[in-house]
């Protein structure tokens, strides 16, 4: 396999490390040290640097402002994103837009596009479900009522929730269809403003970010701000889950950086433990995850991104994606707690914080458990040979 990048999308992760090398990752309180959230608000200023790099709306076509790349090019620039824990929403709010426009309405797109792409719009996802163990998509009801739309029901664990204007929500109706509903947050900002009947709750994250609870009673919206193009859903979900392992890797990268920088100065019986050969083995053991890990990705971002037909549809590249990031980066900071001894538990140093972005990781949009459940299926469905 050749997973050869473009100029573009090489230049896209240069620009990427250009704005957030200026990043620290411990710029907010220590989330061991703070009981509700570190924050409450996402980097705004960073966000803005992102936005005068062009670097939200990637996905988007010209017309809108973008620059056309794909779902690789994305990936390279949340990989950097990762490295230095960034606290912005450019996940959520790319993929979202990037759902919008191949299957949103033109009146939709003409209006939210453009200014989602220049950072002056934010965007979430409710992907997490109910409980997340069920289906995102069945946590939250659907019915048509004239020409507009209500929906009832709850989404958990919504990242950005409190600071996004639009929560992009999948929603079942009674036609046993997935429509994606754009639920407006913010007074301004929103398609239409606020609407009556959503809620929120605080949730927190193992990263010590806020999420939100979303509750939805009754809540009517205009026809225009329902995406009722079958498969949008599922695409959404893909893209959202192999930028979930860029994430995963770029922060495997750099924990498995400074446990090899660590491990090089901390000395042992007068020899670096580095040259001993437990600690070697279990680097090695590591650099073969984040391997496993980028192969993984880069071979479901290129089923996504070029819709190449195989043995099984591209959700199943998506899956063993998802199951690598899961478990690789739980097990490269587990071994990185190990190397470091009682400093990698020492919140003045940072390590501390990556493991609990690695836990949020690793659960996000389903746990390996589950991915390989769907994978399971995958395979029963599409016998192989």
């Amino acid at each position: 396999m050749d997973f050869t990048f473009t100029e573009e999308q090489q230049a896209a992760a240069e620009a990427a490390r250009g704005v957030f090398a200026g990043v620290a990752p411990d710029a907010v309180p220590s989330p061991a040290l703070t009981p509700g959230a570190v924050a409450d608000d996402f980097d705004r200023p960073l966000w803005g640097r992102l936005a005068d790099a062009d670097l939200l709306s990637l996905l988007l076509a010209e017309e809108y402002g973008g620059a056309g790349l794909d779902a690789v090019a994305l990936c390279l620039v949340l990989r950097e994103s990762a490295k230095v824990l960034a606290r912005v929403p450019l996940l959520e709010s790319s993929a979202a837009i990037a759902a919008v426009q191949a299957y949103g309405g033109p009146e939709l797109k003409a209006g939210l596009l453009a200014r989602a792409g220049r950072g002056e719009v934010v965007l979430t996802v409710a992907a997490h479900g109910r409980t997340g163990h069920d289906p995102a998509e069945l946590a939250v009801t659907a019915r048509q009522d004239g020409s507009g739309w209500v929906l009832d029901g709850v989404q958990t664990m919504v990242p950005w929730a409190y600071d996004a204007d639009l929560v992009v929500v999948p929603a079942r109706t009674a036609a046993d269809r997935t429509v994606l509903a754009l639920v407006a947050r913010g007074v301004e900002g929103g398609v239409d403003g606020r609407v009556e009947g959503v809620s929120l709750a605080e949730q927190f994250s193992t990263s010590g970010e806020r999420l939100g609870e979303l509750r939805l009673e009754s809540v009517r919206l205009a026809a225009r701000d329902v995406i009722e193009a079958e498969g949008a859903w599922e695409w959404l979900r893909e893209l959202l889950a192999i930028g979930t392992c860029a994430l995963a890797l770029g922060l495997g990268e750099r924990v498995l950086g400074m446990t090899s920088e660590y491990a090089s100065k901390r000395e042992q019986f007068g020899h670096p433990i580095a040259t001993f050969q437990a600690v070697a083995v279990q680097s090695a053991d590591r650099y073969i995850d984040l391997r496993a890990m980028e192969a993984t990705l880069w071979q479901a971002s290129w089923r996504i991104t070029s819709g190449t037909r195989g043995a099984l549809p591209a959700s199943g590249d998506v899956a063993v994606a998802k199951i690598w990031a899961s478990e690789g980066v739980r097990r490269i900071v587990q071994t990185a707690q190990h190397l470091h001894g009682g400093f990698g538990a020492d919140v003045d140093y940072s390590l501390h914080r990556y493991h609990a972005w690695a836990k949020h990781l690793e659960l996000a949009l389903g746990p390996a458990a589950a991915h390989e459940e769907a994978l399971g299926e995958l395979l029963a469905a599409h016998p192989l040979g």
